[in-house]
C-alpha cells in the first residue's frame, strides 16, 4: 500500500512542477512582451537589429539541412504515396496525402526539431554564458530590461524563422520531391498541381499557422528560460542547455500531437462519428 501511496505522490510531484514550469513559461512571454512595449531604454532599432540577427541564424542559414531533409523526405513520400496509390488506383489522391503527411504532420515537427538542435542550443548556451559572466547585471544597471533587450527579439525572431522555414520546407519538399523523383514514375506535372490544388484547405493554412508559430515561440522562450536559469557559474551552461532541448522536444512534440487530435477530432464530430 505504501508503494502505491509513493507513486502517487510521486506522480502528483511531478504534475505540479511541470504545470509550474508551464506557467512561467507563459509569464515570460508576457513579460518580455510587455517590457518591450513600455521600456524605451534600448530603442527600437536595437531590438530590430538583434531579431533581424536571430532571424539570420536561425533562418537564414538553416537552408542547407531544412533544404536535404525537405528533398529527402518529399522523395520518398511521393514514390511510397505513387507507388502503393497507383496499386489501389487511387492516385489523384497524391495531393490529399502529401499535405496531409508532410504540411500538417511532418513538416512543422522536422523543422522545430532541426531549429531545436540549431538555434535553441545557441539562444540556451549564449544566454546562460551571459547570465555567468554578469552581463545581463550589466544590462540592467544600465537601465535596459534583459527580457525586451534580449528574451522578445529571439521569441519574434524564432517564430518568423520557424514559420518562413516552415514554408520553404514544404515548397521544397513537395515540388522537389517530384521532380526528384520523376524518372521513376511518369506523372504529368499538370495532374500533381491539380491533385494539390483540390486537396487544399483553410484547414491546411490554419494549421500550418498555428502549429509552427507556436512551436517556434516554445522552443526560444523555453531557451531563453533556460539561459536565464543559470545563476553564477559557467559550469551550468551545459546542463541548462541540455535541459533547453529536452524540454523544448517534449512541449513541440506534445503541442503537435495535441493539435492533431483535436483537429480530427472536431472532423469526426462534423462527420457525425462522434
Amino acid at each position: 500500500m505504501s508503494a502505491w501511496i509513493e507513486r502517487v505522490d510521486g506522480l502528483g510531484r511531478f504534475l505540479t512542477s511541470n504545470i509550474e514550469y508551464t506557467l512561467r513559461i507563459f509569464l515570460m512571454v508576457y513579460l518580455s512582451l510587455r517590457a518591450t512595449i513600455l521600456d524605451k531604454a534600448q530603442g527600437f532599432r536595437t531590438i530590430v537589429g538583434v531579431i533581424a540577427a536571430q532571424v539570420y541564424f536561425t533562418g537564414w542559414q538553416a537552408l542547407p539541412i531544412i533544404s536535404a531533409l525537405a528533398l529527402a523526405t518529399g522523395s520518398v513520400l511521393v514514390l511510397q504515396g505513387l507507388g502503393n496509390l497507383t496499386l489501389l488506383g487511387g492516385s489523384e489522391m497524391i495531393g490529399s496525402l502529401l499535405l496531409v503527411t508532410l504540411s500538417r504532420e511532418a513538416g512543422p515537427l522536422l523543422v522545430a526539431l532541426v531549429v531545436v538542435a540549431r538555434s535553441g542550443t545557441a539562444v540556451a548556451s549564449e544566454v546562460g554564458n551571459m547570465r555567468a559572466n554578469r552581463e545581463i547585471e550589466a544590462l540592467e544597471s544600465m537601465g535596459i530590461n534583459p527580457l525586451s533587450f534580449i528574451v522578445f527579439p529571439r521569441i519574434l525572431g524564432g517564430v518568423i524563422s520557424v514559420l518562413c522555414l516552415a514554408f520553404y520546407f514544404n515548397l521544397i519538399g513537395i515540388l522537389g520531391g517530384f521532380f526528384l523523383t520523376k524518372p521513376l514514375h511518369d506523372m504529368p506535372f499538370s495532374f500533381f498541381m491539380d491533385s494539390l490544388s483540390k486537396a487544399f484547405t483553410m484547414d491546411d493554412v490554419f494549421i500550418f499557422l498555428l502549429k509552427n508559430s507556436f512551436s517556434g515561440m516554445i522552443i526560444f522562450v523555453v531557451c531563453c528560460y533556460q539561459g536565464l536559469s543559470v545563476k553564477k557559474s559557467p559550469h551550468e551552461v551545459p546542463q541548462v542547455t541540455t535541459q533547453a532541448v529536452v524540454n523544448s522536444i517534449i512541449y513541440v512534440t506534445v503541442f503537435n500531437l495535441t493539435v492533431t487530435a483535436f483537429f480530427y477530432m472536431s472532423k469526426l464530430k462534423s462527420m457525425g462519428v462522434l
